[in-house]
């Protein structure tokens, strides 16, 4: 009795994780077709050198690529300037939307229409956000202008590459600064009101509210807003591109390495080589998530 009831059991088990996996066969195609499978191929493509011209050929070169990474400068610039862009970019986004979300979640007024006007930038096109700034950043732009105004010296703020990587620098954190408010806020909003009510009976200050009760509450936002801003500022392009027109100068202070894997990729058709930039980037990435993982030990809310 006990065998066929054992034997029925399997075969319901069995029967489920079949029903299961039909329902999932959709999406488990849509992701095969559209997303491991280009990531395969780009893979197996790193390894060689690609004919795009004519008769496109591939031909294996094995680890070429890689060690043609090591002897390119460019490669060291751009790596350069996207670390840069990275180390300025992510804290000061992260500390601005945690501090915006303190004070829209506090009790001010008119908080309703402060999270609208912070908010716009975020909804707004970068591409239209990034010809802003270079109006503003011009010659004849808003900026000098108004330091014409004031009668203060004006400055070649697009020319000058100590400048124009800063410039977008600015745009960045302005413009992706209200997203991660965004997400702050919905976590404040769901720390419970007991716990300060709580500290306040024990007499606790602001500050200490601040350190020992919403901090540690909204440590696993903030690993998810570092990890997002890193992988989106490893991933700056359109900015970089338009500000430079594709060339990520003057004298290459604004090319990052995706800028540069674009022109290997699509300038000079070196399509073997610009998948093994991507290799490096993605190898960048996940180590990156890695060590933040390690630091934010306590990300997950048990």
């Amino acid at each position: 009795m006990s065998t066929l009831i054992k034997h029925s059991w399997k075969k319901r088990v069995a029967e489920e994780t079949v029903t299961g996996y039909l329902f999932m066969a959709p999406t488990i195609l849509i992701a095969g077709v559209f997303l491991i499978l280009p990531i395969a191929y780009a893979v197996a493509l790193a390894f060689q050198k690609v004919q795009l011209l004519g008769d496109v050929s591939y031909q294996f070169t094995g680890l070429k690529n890689f060690a043609r990474i090591a002897q390119d400068d460019r490669v060291g610039i751009a790596l350069k300037n996207t670390a840069s862009y990275v180390a300025i970019v992510v804290p000061i986004q992260t500390l601005l939307a945690l501090a915006l979300a303190l004070i829209l979640n506090s009790q001010i007024k008119g908080r309703s229409w402060f999270r609208v006007v912070f908010f716009l930038p975020t909804v707004t096109s970068s591409a239209v956000l990034t010809l802003i700034f270079m109006w503003i950043y011009n010659a004849n732009g808003l900026l000098n202008s108004l330091l014409g105004f004031l009668h203060l010296p004006t400055y070649n703020w697009l020319g000058d590459p100590n400048v124009a990587l800063k410039g977008i620098m600015i745009m960045n954190i302005w413009s992706t600064a209200p997203l991660f408010m965004v997400i702050y806020l919905a976590a404040l909003q769901g720390i419970p009101d007991t716990l300060y009510e709580a500290a306040t009976l024990d007499g606790a200050s602001h500050w200490e509210k601040l350190l020992h009760i919403t901090l540690p509450f909204l440590q696993p936002v903030t690993f998810f807003v570092v990890v997002m801003g890193i992988i989106g500022t490893f991933q700056l392009f359109d900015q970089s591109y338009i500000f430079s027109a594709g060339s990520g100068g003057p004298n290459d202070s604004t090319l990052t390495i995706v800028l540069l894997i674009y022109q290997y990729a699509f300038k000079n058709l070196d399509m073997g080589y610009a998948l093994a930039l991507t290799l490096i980037l993605a190898v960048i990435l996940m180590t990156s998530t890695i060590i933040q993982r390690t630091l934010f030990k306590e990300e997950r809310l048990d």
